[in-house]
């Protein structure tokens, strides 16, 4: 799609700023019986306990523990096994876990590489196991044993050090956010997505003004490219949304001269032109909810109602004065584009000011099932849809 088009785009976006779902409860002693809520029955939520706590979500689901005892689980893959291969960040892991028996349960994590630097996107092609490095690419062919660099030398250091992959057909993504809350980046190549080909070559720079795009995704049918992004810093409370984008080639989405199309960050106030050539978020977020993994659902478990929804993991606020985020949330998709209203489907990971989990990534499992990695707690999350209400 031109340029062109993601203007036009960027003008008739809707403009979500919803509200996180209220928590329905207070702090829930472990052991003690949840609430009968009326409000969230009225809702169309009910509140069900896991890993000894109280959690939100849609009636006719339910929510279990995958896996725990992880290492600061961040984002996931399925392999061409059938099992959920993940990475485990600070300690440079990538981890393979397998539910041989279908209960719903990993009962068997091995550790497939190890020693390596801040590993995080995760994804393969065919039978290879990519993995992003914040220095460098690398991949695994069966039996996944050594590490074949595909591209090194990539930008390292500063405040973001996370690097994700991903694949549309013979295209490879890599995603590398800002060295900085706000500064002008000596390196093209960061705050922005990456083009190579799947060996490595090609270089291009794809799309700009991405302060920090975590999470990336392909649309199922019209093949776009979408991403999540954090935004800066210090701005107080609620300025400037998070966002999700769709990612256009040679698209600048406003980083660092400007928050919004037509909106210069203070430190940039001469900066009108650059301003208004950016494109807009597909979908706003509320400020600071730190948007992560994203993925569509492909799947036919859930509800027909469900099926090519967007769904988003919020690992949550640290710049507010009261956090927020602490969810996943759902988009609904129509014709390849977001419509009507942002929608929590899982939260309670905050109570108060504190939180016992950070959703990271969301997946769908080969069983339909969503799986959402959670780095504070340690654990994988599995939730599904059951019987008719």
């Amino acid at each position: 799609m031109p340029i062109e088009a993601g203007h036009a785009f960027r003008r008739r976006a809707s403009r979500f700023m919803p509200g996180i779902l209220p928590l329905l409860l207070a702090c829930v002693p472990e052991g003690a019986p949840l609430p009968n809520s009326a409000a969230a029955q009225d809702s169309g939520y009910v509140m069900q306990r896991v890993a000894g706590n109280a959690v939100v979500l849609p009636k006719g689901f339910e929510i279990g523990v995958f896996a725990d005892r992880l290492d600061g689980p961040r984002f996931m893959a399925v392999g061409p096994d059938g099992a959920v291969y993940l990475t485990e960040t600070e300690p440079g892991r990538v981890r393979r876990l397998m539910d041989h028996d279908g209960d719903g349960k990993a009962d068997e994590t091995t550790t497939v590489a190890e020693g390596l630097r801040h590993p995080h996107g995760i994804t393969f092609r065919g039978d290879t196991l990519y993995i992003a490095e914040e220095h460098r690419v690398v991949r695994f062919r069966p039996p996944y044993r050594d590490a074949e660099v595909v591209i090194e030398g990539l930008p390292a250091g500063g405040g973001h050090f996370t690097r994700t992959i991903l694949f549309r057909g013979d295209e490879m993504f890599v995603s590398i956010g800002s060295s900085c809350n706000l500064c002008k980046e000596r390196d093209a190549r960061r705050a922005a997505v990456i083009r190579y080909r799947p060996d490595g070559t090609g270089e291009t720079i794809y799309a700009t003004g991405l302060r920090n795009s975590v999470g990336l995704a392909v649309h199922p049918t019209t093949g776009d490219l979408w991403a999540t992004n954090n935004d800066r810093d210090r701005l107080g409370d609620d300025l400037p949304p998070d966002r999700v984008n769709i990612l256009f080639e040679g698209g600048f989405y406003g980083w660092p001269q400007c928050y919004l199309p037509g909106m210069p960050n203070p430190e940039y106030r001469n900066s009108t032109a650059s301003c208004d050539s950016a494109i807009g978020p597909a979908v706003r977020l509320p400020a600071h909810t730190a948007p992560l993994g994203l993925t569509f659902y492909t799947a036919t478990q859930f509800p027909p109602e469900y099926r090519g929804d967007l769904f988003v993991a919020l690992h949550g606020s640290w710049d507010r004065s009261f956090p927020i985020g602490y969810a996943v949330v759902r988009i609904s998709i129509v014709d390849g584009r977001p419509t009507g209203e942002l929608q929590d489907f899982v939260s309670g990971w905050q109570v108060g000011r504190r939180w016992w989990g950070r959703p990271v990534d969301v997946l769908v499992a080969p069983d339909g099932s969503l799986l959402i990695s959670d780095d504070h707690g340690g654990r994988i999350f599995r939730v599904w849809h059951t019987a008719a209400e």
